[in-house]
Order: C-alpha cells, then structure tokens, then sequence
C-alpha cells in the first residue's frame, strides 16, 4: 500500500504541480498525529518514509532529562512568543492553555550519540496510513490548487480579462467566470446605468485578489481606467506596437472620458490612429462601455498648449498659468464658456485630471471685466499701482491676469520675467524734489525758447473760426472800453 502511495506522490507531482517532498512531509507529520492517539504511544516520536522498503517506519526519541527540561522550556517560550504576537494584531486577549504534551520539541541540534531511537511502529499502522493518507493528499490537492491559482491571478492585477457573468449575488453584486476561478464584481465597481445580463460576456479590471478558504476571490471593476487604456491597445495595432503612446487618461465611468495620445515615429498621427478609418477603433471601444464618449486629445509639451486641447470640443482663445501654485486660467469666447464647463463642470474636471494643472475658465466678457478692475484699482491717488497684479501688457492690449511674482512687478511667464531684467538694466532717473521753486522772469529770458508762435497764422486761424465760436470768445479790454464809450441809443 505504501508503494501506491509513492507512485500517486510521484503522479500528483508530475500532473499537478505539487511538489512531492511537501506531500511526503504532509502524510509523516499526519501520521505522527495519528500514531500519538494510539495507546501507550512514546513522548517523543518521528515518522519516516523508508524508500527502500516503501513504507511508513515510527521511531521513538528518548532524551537526557537535561537536555529534554532545555527543549521544553525553549519550545514553551517560542509558543508563548507566538501568542503575544498574535494578540498584539489582532488586539485580543487570547486564554490558551499551553501543556508539555502539546509542545514540539526540536532535538535536531542534539548529538546523535546522546538520542535513543528504536522502532515502534505499530502492527496495522498500514491500515492507518492508507487512511491518512488519503485524507491528507486530497487536502494537500486543494491547498496546492488554491495556492496555485492565488499566485497565478495576484500577478495579473491590473489586467483586463473577459468573463462570462454568471448570476446577480447579495447586494447587488455580480458573479463573473473566469474559467478557473468565479471572479466577483461589487456594486461599488460597477458603472450607473450598465445592466450585467446572465451570460453576456464582459471585459473588466482585475483590481484585488484575495486569499481565502475557498480559494482565491478576485475582485473586478469595470469603473477603472485601465480599462480604457488596455481596450485601445486591443483595438489599435500602433498602440500595441510602441508607436503611439496614451499618455494620460481621465475618466467619468459611464459619461465621458479623455485620452492623450503621443506618436513615436514619424509621420504616424496619433489621434487618427486611435480614430481609425471612418471611426471604427474608436467605436469599438465606445461599444465595448456602452456607449460612454471618448475625446482624443494629441500630447502636448507645452502645458498652456496641453490645457487648451484638453478642453476639446470648446474654442479657447487665451491660457495663462501660474507655475507656482499649477493653476491655468483659460479664456474662451463668449458663446464657448458652457461648452468648456460641460455639463456639471464635467469637461472641466475631466480636464483638470488629464493635464495635472487646475482649470479656471472664463469667458472674455468677464475676463476684461476683471482686468479692467485690476488695471484702474489705484485711481485716485497719484503715483499708486495695483501691486499684486503682472504688469506686463499683452499683445492684444489687456493686462497680464498672473499674480505677480514676490518682489517683482511681473509674473513667472518667461517673456514677462525678461521685462523685469529689461527694467533692472535701465539706471532709475532721479525723482524730483517735492518743493521745487518756479523760475524768475530774468531766468525765463535767458533760458533758450522751445519753440515759437507764428502770430499771423493765429490770426488767420482765429479769423477762420465761425461765427457762434466768435460770439463765445472773451472779449478783451479793448472792445469792453469801446462799449462803454458808446451813447445810449
């Protein structure tokens, strides 16, 4: 019987991948078990497998009384060890009664000289065996299978893999085949307004994978965006051979999403690549979400360049951003400021997510409302400025929106800081006095004329005026003394 057990070790190693040294182990310590029920079994035993002969072989252990007191008291501290480690995380009290009989000893370091072995095993422990060793290999099956299965999903985290759905479980949740394991899809992983039929298959997310006693439970999602990333590199060849990237992807689950897209070789366009021939890559995808949408939006360097096409399908007149604090303040026209927003903020959150910058939009009414506020805030008051603002003037006329930087009139817009070092290299002309005397007639005729009146041609200008602005001159000390000399009529 023995020898059939040996070659069923040998066939489950071959077959199943277990390895054999860890069944063979399994079914002595089995064993060992079973033989310590038997009465009048010894303190200490071992049971090994004697290859030659193919059968299972129990020898007894006696110790010196010292060094067995040593074994015990060191196996009494390892449990003991052991206990307060478990009650310290999972922060329980546990009331465990430790005896010698139940302790294990380990005599491996013990000279062989100093152990006493002889053979006891028992005169049907063949009987025994074939038992527990069936018992054994067949759990030792499924824990090898589970584990197995464990190690080959944990590596496929983040993986897109296609199931069949099973039936609807508790709470709404969904049961997915896999083929070798039934996979789980949470009501919190599934996307509003997407109805999972009975046998309809489904592409979805492996997000965790768990060990259990049943084995390994995967959970799916169909709500992350690595879906989107991996459906693309399905449905378009240049993606899955390196020459188009997806750089960024942002994503409202079952609405709308964005995708950034960079070519790699020359000549090959990533957004039509993605596109596809009259759409049909595209559409793919979108028929695999259930018709959520998807903007494809070319990679840019340039992040002012970047946000501008990330607010794609809206218009986008002027971006302006702040580096410091990572914010963009993008203008667009009147008419394109709900489009930018989108429905709920949505295309300006989406926006925000696949560049990395945070989105400010305006409209150009409001824009130039706010400038125009900025810009006149010291009036009134001579020699005042509006020091938190840029003072840089754009090339369409209006202000500069940046805050300006610490210690500097301008913000930190490249073109606007090189204003800054204009003005640091042009000398500051003295300021004059706030008394200054007025000049004396004697200076004012030796002082050299700017420049001089033609008298005649005042005259003649004068003469051309019409009448009603005639009529409105002052009139002089000559004619006032004219009209006084004059009789009464």
């Amino acid at each position: 019987m023995s020898r059939e057990i040996i070659e069923l070790v040998h066939e489950l190693e071959r077959d199943r991948g277990i390895e054999g040294d860890t069944l063979i182990a399994a079914l002595e310590d089995a064993l060992l078990a079973a033989y310590k029920k038997t009465p009048g079994a010894s303190r200490h035993a071992v049971v090994e497998l004697d290859r030659q002969e193919g059968d299972f072989r129990v020898f007894s252990i006696e110790l010196p009384a010292d060094i067995e007191e040593r074994l015990l008291e060191e196996a009494r501290e390892r449990v003991l060890t052991e206990l307060e480690q478990a009650e310290a995380e999972n922060g329980e009290r546990s009331h465990v009664l430790v005896t010698d009989e139940d302790l294990d000893i380990d005599w491996s370091d013990v000279p062989d000289e100093q152990v006493k072995r002889a053979d006891v095993t028992p005169e049907n422990f063949g009987r025994i065996a074939a038992q527990t060793a069936k018992q054994v290999i067949t759990q030792r099956i499924r824990e090898a299978e589970r584990q197995i299965m464990y190690d080959e999903y944990v590596d496929r985290v983040t993986e897109v893999v296609t199931g069949i759905v099973q039936q609807a479980g508790d709470r709404n949740n969904v049961l997915v085949d896999l083929g070798k394991v039934e996979a789980l899809l949470p009501r919190s992983e599934q996307v509003d307004g997407e109805r999972y039929e009975q046998g309809s298959r489904i592409k979805a997310v492996i997000t965790e994978v768990r060990s259990g006693t049943k084995g390994p439970q995967v959970i799916l999602s169909r709500r992350d965006p690595e879906l989107i990333r991996t459906l693309f590199e399905l449905e378009v060849p240049e993606i899955a051979d390196g020459l188009v990237e997806i750089r960024a992807v942002a994503r409202e689950p079952g609405y709308r999403s964005k995708i950034a897209v960079e070519s790699h070789a020359q000549g090959v366009d990533p957004v039509g690549a993605c596109v596809g021939p009259r759409g049909s890559r595209v559409r793919m995808v979108v028929s695999e979400l259930r018709g959520e949408k998807i903007d494809i939006i070319p990679w840019n360097p340039e992040p002012a360049r970047f946000v501008a096409k990330a607010l794609s399908p809206a218009r986008v007149r002027e971006v302006y951003l702040d580096d410091e604090a990572k914010e963009a303040t993008v203008v667009v026209p009147d008419d394109q400021l709900a489009l930018g927003i989108g429905k709920e903020g949505m295309n300006a959150r989406l926006a925000a997510r696949l560049t990395g910058w945070k989105v400010d939009i305006k409209s150009d009414t409001e824009f130039a409302t706010e400038e125009a506020e900025a810009a006149f805030a010291g009036e009134g008051e001579e020699d005042s400025e509006f020091t938190g603002r840029c003072a840089a003037v754009l090339s369409t006329g209006k202000r500069c929106p940046n805050a300006a930087l610490p210690g500097s009139r301008y913000c930190g817009v490249p073109a606007h800081q090189e204003l800054a070092h204009k003005e640091a290299e042009v000398p500051a002309t003295e300021a004059p006095a706030a008394e200054t005397p007025l000049a004396t007639q004697e200076e004012v005729a030796e002082a050299e004329p700017v420049a001089r009146i033609d008298e005649e041609q005042l005259e003649a200008e004068a003469a051309a005026l019409p009448v009603e602005a005639a009529a409105e001159e002052p009139q002089t000390e000559a004619s006032a003394t004219a009209q006084e000399d004059e009789p009464a009529a």
